[in-house]
């Protein structure tokens, strides 16, 4: 099998690359990786990219993201979330209306630093563990996006609410900004991951349910490699063009539109990624190995 990807529901307590190896033993230990890191504290949806999926992890990580987050006011926590120790208490006395004004200051364009607890990288060391260590450095404030930002419950002193947002959103800052905005202090309480990209939570598979499938149930749970590309625009090729495109050379095609685009071969094979320039240029980006292999519809 070429490969494809899952759409695995991962359960509360399970890091990232746990789910992903116990995936792994379900599907024969093919290489695998996958779309976006979930702490152990999150649950929902991760991608889970089998074989020649794995080389379009990049295209899939630059997808947006969707979240339903339980932001707990009144109280701040030394990581932002409910793992942390507890660094202050405060009474609550923010109204819907407050937090919904709140809300609205954080839609567009926003700057967030990057919290201490996160796998960003400082000399090589994850910032995490250097916060393990009692340790703070100085960090940069990054530009995210948050696309959609709406409160869904309002019970003090939980809100729960609904994210969607560009990669790179630590929903946790969100919500000790939240809190901080408020005067009142917070921390994430909980946190779903309900979509990446256009694919939603209520077509992914949880572990249990993987494990008492049959191989071939399992296998057409997999996501072909063309549906990782769906949605952009396509360039069809002929069996000497994706001979050249295969080769390194660059391959001329009329009436393509500059940007990032699917590469298919004879048959609606999937061949890869590839980027058009100025002239009808091709240029390959990333390929498969080989040609793709029919994966069936998920059951």
């Amino acid at each position: 099998m070429i490969g494809g990807a899952l759409l695995l529901d991962k359960p509360l307590g399970l890091s990232s690359n746990r789910a992903l190896q116990e995936a792994r033993k379900l599907f024969g230990r093919m290489k695998a990786g996958h779309a976006g890191t979930l702490d152990p504290m999150a649950s929902g949806l991760l991608m889970v990219l089998f074989g020649e999926a794995t080389k379009f992890a990049s295209l899939l990580l630059e997808s947006p993201k969707e979240y339903i987050a339980v932001v707990r006011l009144g109280v701040r926590t030394s990581t932002g979330d409910a793992e942390g120790d507890v660094l202050e208490r405060r009474m609550v006395g923010t109204s819907e209306k407050e937090f919904l004004q709140a809300l609205a200051k954080f839609r567009g364009e926003i700057e967030q630093l990057p919290p201490m607890h996160s796998a960003i990288k400082r000399d090589g060391v994850p910032l995490y563990k250097l916060a393990r260590q009692g340790k703070t450095v100085e960090r940069s404030l990054r530009r995210v996006e948050i696309l959609q930002l709406d409160l869904l419950s309002f019970a003090l002193p939980d809100a729960e609410i609904r994210i969607r947002c560009s990669k790179g959103t630590y929903i946790r800052t969100l919500a000790e900004d939240l809190g901080a905005t408020l005067g009142a202090g917070a921390h994430l309480a909980s946190l779903r991951r309900t979509a990446s990209g256009r694919f939603r939570i209520e077509e992914a598979c949880n572990l249990e349910r993987l494990a008492a499938l049959t191989p071939e149930e399992r296998s057409a749970r997999l996501l072909p490699l063309a549906a990782l590309l769906d949605g952009l625009p396509r360039a069809e090729l002929d069996a000497a063009s994706e001979a050249r495109l295969r080769s390194g050379q660059i391959v001329q095609i009329n009436g393509l539109n500059d940007g990032l685009l699917g590469v298919y071969g004879p048959g609606g094979t999937v061949i890869g990624l590839g980027r058009a320039e100025s002239g009808g240029v091709l240029k390959a980006l990333r390929l498969t190995q080989a040609a793709e292999k029919h994966v069936k519809s998920r059951a």
